[in-house]
């Protein structure tokens, strides 16, 4: 017990702040660090050392946050431009290499997602959140109605939302 206590000392408020950061949010920011350690004495037979340990308890906490977005779905409609942003919104001048290596990992992530969607799917949702083409627009590009595009695009970010929502985050 003393162990995890001195674990907890340790890398508590490293933690924290990388979920701050990830969630602009002290409060849930506070809460997501207990549920991290949580998980992380509960899956510590899994840590191989491969990694530092700051990053393994980073990892965790990033799949605490994203299982808290899944349960936060379910009780209202979350829109998938905040899970793309999951990652994304690190302040650079608190990037280190721990904080890089989980950026890149969750965009990673996503962009495998995003390639897995049908067309015209992938393109439109590309098309609005890459190149920030107006509906309008992007009905023009394919010959379609500016009504078509916001329904597809909704359609698209609706499937995309599934498709990440399918990973098993368990740690």
């Amino acid at each position: 017990m003393e162990d995890l206590s001195e674990l907890y000392k340790s890398y508590a408020n490293e933690v924290k702040t990388f979920l701050i950061l990830l969630t602009s949010n002290v409060d849930l920011a506070e809460e997501l660090t207990q549920e991290t350690f949580y998980q992380a004495v509960k899956s510590i037979h899994r840590y191989n050392g491969e990694c530092k340990l700051s990053v393994w308890l980073c990892q965790i906490a990033k799949y605490t946050y994203y299982n808290h977005l899944k349960k936060e779905r379910k009780n209202k409609h979350l829109s998938i431009e905040n899970i793309m942003q999951m990652g994304l919104d690190i302040p650079s001048n608190h990037d280190g290499p721990d904080v890089e290596v989980i950026k890149r990992n969750t965009l990673i992530l996503i962009h495998q997602k995003i390639h897995l969607l049908k067309e015209p799917y992938r393109e439109i949702f590309l098309l609005r959140t890459s190149s920030n083409f107006s509906f309008k627009e992007i009905g023009e590009i394919f010959d379609k109605s500016e009504n078509w595009a916001r329904v597809t695009y909704y359609r698209a970010k609706t499937s995309l939302a599934e498709k990440i929502e399918g990973d098993d985050y368990e740690l």
